[in-house]
């Protein structure tokens, strides 16, 4: 029906769409326009992405809400383990801020098969519920082991709504909207943390436990309309293609197109699409030839590692490494304590401690806009070096002005200055990139564990970041900036060596982008099969 509807009404379809010449190979296949008017021009898709993207605001959230929370008075007397004055302060505080990543990386080992068996729409609402539970634990909480089981439970539930946004927005999005709208991950983020940061600022004048207890219950907010909200659009033409249902897929790329499904653009991703999905169909099954599902699915999960993938492996789960630890959540976290140890009054370190991430969205626009246009490689190595600087140059700052900030107030300002350009230089490039990418590089058959892959090692390395900075920021003071510069030198350095350009390529086309001939017997029986394949791994 949505298919006959769209053939009777292509003349009006038409009119919203600009004529561009539909070419096969690496050539792109273009609806409309890049940049905002063609974003703009795309309003249901674009719905459909912001949509998804709040699964990252709800991680937004947390980071917002968590840095106030961590000093205020009314938490530490309910929670004593976190107060400064406590023993083991510095170990709970970064225990209970990392335990949401890790039970945010357990999520992402768990969620591609629900994405790839329950669709990557039914998914989303399955992380919702996880989400609320530990919402419900964190908000009810009354001593410190409860906590950490809430944010644990809860982040399986964030790690799982920032994992499935950028996937189902990867199989939605046009090809030449994909990277803008992918953006969108990494935007609601910040909007997330933004939000949650002045809510938290203004319950903090609470006398009592509402102070930091009304915050982790809002965020209950955000999770329930994705998981509400995503059943009024489409599943993905790509899902759909990959449990036979053809037809379905057609017409869901026809809604989400606007453009009749005679259009030849549509006809052409279409084909793409299927191709691609037998393609990789039969691979698994010659690669895999077993009926055990439990056997298969460990199996499809070594195959990242196999040398054929290994390069996108090794690119999916690089960036989303060098993304956490070029130090952006240490700031996030515990921005209050970095400003303070610069010299800032408290008031003054959580005033600018909300304009961090204030920061971070007003870089985030011009990325959003023209991503397609700068392509991935370029703000890959370009932001890597970017980063660096005001790092290495703060810890020098650092290393001869610490425990001198009352003599030397404009040195402590200039340190400020430092973290906002590293904030800028990171939301225009390793920001976005870190949920990009990975949606970008993977065949049909491997996405919803690459992408699995993917995010689990930005909560796995945010864990990390999120233990051990406290200690860090005690022990080796200026040694801290250093640590995290040497990284965006080493992310540069990745990038160029592995990096490739997506920008502007279908998801098929970027599968044939980064390849490797196979020889082995399987890909000989493939060419059998189908002799009109090329053998892309």
């Amino acid at each position: 029906m949505e298919t006959k509807e769209s053939l009777n009404n292509s003349q009006a379809a038409d009119s919203q769409v600009e004529d561009v010449e539909v070419q096969y190979g690496n050539t792109v296949i273009s609806y409309d326009s890049n940049g905002i008017s063609g974003i703009v021009r795309s309003p249901y898709v674009l719905g459909a992405a912001a949509l998804a993207s709040f699964g990252g605001f709800s991680f937004g959230y947390d980071q917002g809400v968590i840095s106030i929370i961590l000093v205020m008075e009314q938490f530490h007397e309910y929670f004593p383990e976190t107060a400064p004055g406590h023993p083991g302060y510095g170990f709970n505080v970064g225990f209970m801020t990392g335990m949401l990543e890790l039970g945010a990386f357990v999520g992402c080992l768990f969620l591609p098969y629900l994405a790839d068996r329950i669709s990557r729409k039914w998914s989303l609402t399955v992380a919702t519920f996880f989400f609320c539970v530990g919402a419900i634990i964190q908000t009810a909480a009354n001593n410190y082991g409860t906590l950490v089981a809430g944010r644990t439970i809860g982040g399986i539930g964030v790690g799982t709504l920032a994992m499935g946004a950028p996937l189902y927005i990867s199989e939605i999005a046009p090809p030449n909207l994909r990277g803008s709208l992918l953006v969108l991950e990494a935007i609601s983020i910040v909007i997330g943390a933004i939000i949650a940061y002045w809510i938290t600022y203004g319950t903090r004048e609470i006398a009592g436990e509402w102070a930091f207890r009304l915050p982790f219950l809002l965020q209950m907010v955000p999770a329930l309309v994705v998981g509400g909200g995503i059943h009024f659009f489409p599943f993905s033409p790509r899902w759909l293609a990959m449990r036979g249902r053809d037809d379905d897929s057609l017409q869901a790329l026809v809604k989400l197109r606007r453009v009749p499904a005679t259009d030849g653009r549509v006809q052409a991703e279409w084909k793409g699409i299927l191709s691609e999905v037998r393609f990789q169909e039969e691979m698994v099954r010659l690669e895999h030839p077993t009926n055990n599902r439990f056997k298969a699915e460990l199996a499809q999960w070594a195959d990242l590692f196999r040398p054929k993938y290994l390069k996108r492996t090794a690119i999916a789960l690089g960036i989303p490494f060098f993304q956490q630890f070029s130090g952006i959540n240490a700031f996030v976290y515990y921005a209050p304590t970095f400003f303070a140890a610069l010299g800032q009054s408290s008031e003054m370190a959580l005033i600018l401690s909300g304009m961090v991430n204030i920061c971070q969205l007003v870089a985030g626009i011009p990325t959003f806009l023209f991503l397609d246009q700068f392509g991935r490689r370029k703000l890959a190595i370009g932001g890597g070096i970017a980063m660096a600087i005001p790092h290495l140059i703060m810890a020098g700052v650092v290393a001869k002005f610490q425990g001198k900030w009352d003599d030397h107030k404009a040195m402590g300002w200039f340190g400020v200055a430092l973290i906002y350009i590293y904030v800028l230089c990171y939301a225009t490039s390793y920001g976005p990139l870190a949920w990009t990418l990975p949606a970008e590089v993977f065949p049909s058959s491997k996405r919803a564990k690459g992408v699995g892959a993917a995010t689990a090692m930005i909560w796995l390395a945010n864990f990390i970041i999120g233990v051990v900075v406290p200690e860090m920021m005690i022990k080796l003071g200026w040694g801290t900036y250093l640590f995290f510069g040497v990284f965006c030198v080493a992310a540069a350095i990745f990038s160029f060596f592995l990096v490739p350009e997506t920008s502007k390529k279908s998801l098929e086309q970027i599968s044939e982008l980064i390849h490797s001939k196979c020889q082995r017997p399987p890909c000989r029986q493939l060419g059998e099969l189908l002799p009109n394949r090329p053998f892309w791994g």
